[in-house]
């Protein structure tokens, strides 16, 4: 049996967000496997460490909490993610950079030179990108709050305009 058969399966639900639709994964307690402004729970699930890759996907209307939070968050309460577990998996230093993402303030954006340093590593900036383009949880980690020295949005999964949007929204 491969590791992408052994897990169990994941509920997912899409939710309308003013920046377009919002997919979250969840495993069996409600954390946040895998999320993001898609509507295809497949790009989603193709995200996830293969170790916790649900080999099956379960749409649900809702996710509870972690719906609640995408709604609210949405709404303008930015630290309604905050309390949203997430399950990533990868090495040592991605899982603490991912950690680190978490901690950084809405409408407080860093650069990636700044995110390399707080995570512990300053000499390495590309690492530090290199955390948030393999961040599977969007949003619950928040890597759109992570740009370029030159003030530049750099790069991001779902597109800028979209991580124009959430920078804008959470400096309002």
């Amino acid at each position: 049996m491969s590791p992408e058969t052994i897990y169990a399966p994941a509920d997912y639900a899409t939710l309308s967000t003013p920046a377009g639709p919002f997919t979250a994964l969840v495993d069996a307690d409600g954390m946040v496997l895998a999320s993001g402004w898609t509507a295809d729970p497949e790009e989603l699930r193709a995200l996830i460490h293969p170790s916790i890759r649900p080999a099956e996907l379960r749409a649900r209307d809702s996710l509870g909490a972690v719906s609640r939070a995408i709604t609210d968050y949405h709404a303008g309460d930015l630290t309604a993610i905050d309390a949203i577990t997430v399950h990533q998996v990868s090495g040592p230093f991605l899982t603490h950079a991912w950690d680190i993402l978490r901690k950084v303030p809405a409408g407080d954006p860093v650069t990636y030179t700044d995110f390399a340093t707080i995570s512990g590593r300053p000499a390495a900036t590309r690492a530090a990108a290199n955390a948030c383009a393999r961040n599977a949880a969007a949003l619950f980690v928040p890597c759109h709050r992570v740009i370029r020295t030159d003030g530049s949005l750099g790069g991001f999964r779902y597109g800028l305009p979209i991580k124009r949007w959430l920078l804008d929204h959470e400096s309002a």
